[in-house]
């Protein structure tokens, strides 16, 4: 294929970049990482920010092949199940997905019957693949450490970085969730992206726009090593390490991590609704600091993020 077209949408409320990435010559496409609005005070879902995504399709002619997740996301619900009834598409993620799924089922406390071995998708990537979404040509690279199940797909000139990279002047996802490593970080980031040709196109997965500035999503392998301010060509393992640990222990849990997770791990499907005709979410209480039934202090609890 030609080198794609890449065309961003931002999603303000949770700082997400979704990509339709297109063969100008076929018009095939693909959709990474799509969101599903969601208003956590309300707890109603929308399809405003999907909506955008599907016009933009529709207004080139674009046949949409496939969509591809990052990663299951804990910060935003993924649209990947409603552009799969829309246009009959399979949805695509990274191979280790099954790992996130052990875990978070336990978080949960889902019944047995809940597979964890990923055939809530329909298609799994491995590590070095090479897989064809109409003439999309897609290779997977494994890129654990934000997750354990985190892709980088590389399209063409293009790499799509989900969490393990953002852009140069923020650094990096973090690397605390359950089975992440800022060690599995460091050399998905330095080992394996960096490797690639300095001149391809880096996309990341969210922009936080350090120092106020304008949204951007965009750079390059070349920029990013030099200049990152988290891991560039100058950082040690050890530093990167130490620092990204340091910065993890500041930051709190993703404001939509419950919601999120338990319907992005398994395949972007809301839960079904219960006999009242209601669909309903769970959110354990008190995961970091258990309680008693008072909310006074208890020594019973699990350690959920640390």
């Amino acid at each position: 294929m030609q080198q794609p077209y890449v065309r961003a949408f931002f999603e303000s409320d949770t700082n997400t970049v979704t990509y339709v990435v297109s063969d100008p010559k076929t018009r095939d496409a693909i959709v990474i990482d799509p969101v599903l609005d969601y208003d956590a005070f309300a707890s109603q879902t929308s399809t405003k920010s999907v909506s955008s995504v599907i016009a933009f399709i529709e207004t080139e002619g674009l046949n949409l092949r496939a969509v591809l997740e990052t990663h299951a996301h804990a910060d935003h619900l993924s649209a990947a199940q409603y552009l799969r009834q829309r246009y009959s598409v399979p949805v695509a993620i990274g191979s280790e997905i099954g790992v996130v799924q052990k875990t978070f089922k336990k978080v949960f406390n889902l019944p047995d019957s809940v597979p964890t071995d990923g055939s809530q998708f329909d298609v799994l990537l491995f590590d070095g693949q090479d897989h064809s979404f109409g003439s999309v040509e897609v290779k997977s690279l494994a890129t654990p450490g934000h997750t354990p199940a985190c892709m980088s797909y590389l399209i063409g000139d293009a790499v799509f970085t989900g969490d393990a990279l953002f852009m140069e002047d923020y650094g990096t996802g973090r690397a605390d969730f359950p089975g992440g490593s800022a060690l599995s970080l460091y050399r998905s980031v330095a080992k394996t992206l960096y490797s690639l040709d300095e001149t391809t196109r880096v996309f990341v997965g969210h922009d936080y726009m350090p120092d106020g500035r304008p949204v951007r999503f965009e750079s390059t392998i070349k920029r990013q090593r030099d200049s990152n301010v988290q891991i560039n060509k100058t950082v040690s393992e050890a530093e990167f390490i130490d620092s990204r640990t340091r910065r993890d222990d500041t930051l709190r849990a993703p404001r939509l991590i419950y919601q999120s997770i338990q319907v992005n791990v398994f395949g972007g499907k809301l839960p079904d609704p219960d006999d009242n005709g209601v669909r309903y979410l769970r959110v354990p209480l008190n995961m970091r600091n258990a309680t008693n039934a008072v909310g006074g202090p208890s020594d019973d609890g699990v350690e959920t993020f640390e």
